[in-house]
């Protein structure tokens, strides 16, 4: 059976926000250039990023009949831009402004003959500041980082090998860079509709219903990294569920199942115990829709 990294560090979110909250600017920009190039997909699929061996990437992004590629580089702190044409570059990620990192990002691709435009707005983060004119997010710690990609690595290991035995339709394990998580979907092949006054990304991200599981490092709402689970569209009474481990349940004032990572992260197997929050509220989430239906 495959094995999760180990040991899984401790990360509070209060203690890197500074830094969390600049590369998540960072990873908007590589995600809004391949939403602007890549062919549309259900659900955003297009726009997500993926975990590798190093980092975060866009993975190959055809342009003008040949591809590139932004990689996240957490282990040499580098963004490398590659092409099947053969040339590259590289930016070094340290403590540098979202304006001048947009520069540079920008700046090198137009090196490389590729030629983008992308929205400069931050999606999905309260007071978003453009892109291109955002002085104000600027750390970027090494130490921080490391633990960073260490439990991100880790956690979408596990999620992979939840995902493999699924027969039916559902995603890829991917990385949104406008909510900063990591998320796979499972589709029970009903349609959906997102409800009245929803915004682009909720109309187009709730045409099928859908039970989601994944990770996020905190916000505003939950200021602490945690594992979640949820449908969509939502449905009443889940409150009442149980759920696997004990130390998990429903979280009220979000809507979703929650699993703090410190309490994952301290048992003896945190791959075990995430495996059994993962399959327990997916059959909880299950039998509800049925239920449902019935």
């Amino acid at each position: 059976m495959p094995q999760s990294h180990t040991p899984w560090p401790s990360l509070p979110y209060d203690e890197w926000k500074e830094t969390l909250d600049t590369i998540h600017m960072y990873s908007q920009i590589p995600g809004k250039i391949r939403l602007a190039l890549s062919p549309h997909e259900p659900e955003w699929q297009h726009t997500a990023l993926y975990v590798n061996s190093r980092g975060l990437t866009t993975g190959p992004i055809l342009y003008r009949g040949h591809t590139f590629e932004i990689q996240f580089d957490f282990l040499r702190h580098y963004v490398e831009i590659t092409t099947s044409l053969g040339p590259g570059a590289a930016i070094h990620l340290e403590s540098r402004t979202v304006a001048d990192f947009y520069a540079a990002m920008m700046g090198a691709l137009a090196r490389l003959g590729i030629d983008v435009a992308i929205n400069p707005k931050p999606q999905e983060v309260p007071n978003p500041i453009p892109l291109n004119e955002d002085t104000q997010h600027s750390s970027y710690e090494e130490a921080d980082v490391a633990r960073f990609w260490t439990i991100l690595s880790g956690v979408d290991s596990v999620l992979r090998e939840y995902r493999a035995p699924f027969r039916q339709r559902h995603s890829l394990v991917q990385f949104y860079w406008g909510s900063f998580d990591l998320a796979y979907f499972r589709f029970t092949g009903r349609p959906a509709s997102a409800p009245p006054g929803a915004n682009l990304i909720m109309r187009e991200g709730l045409d099928a219903e859908m039970i989601c599981a994944g990770f996020w490092f905190g916000d505003g709402r939950l200021a602490e990294p945690a594992f979640y689970s949820y449908m969509a569209p939502k449905l009443d009474g889940l409150d009442r569920a149980v759920i696997r481990p004990p130390n998990a349940g429903w979280n009220k004032d979000i809507g979703e199942f929650i699993m703090r990572y410190e309490d994952a992260r301290t048992t003896p197997s945190p791959r075990e115990t995430i495996l059994e929050f993962l399959q327990s509220t997916y059959e909880a989430l299950s039998a509800a829709a049925k239920g449902r239906t019935a």
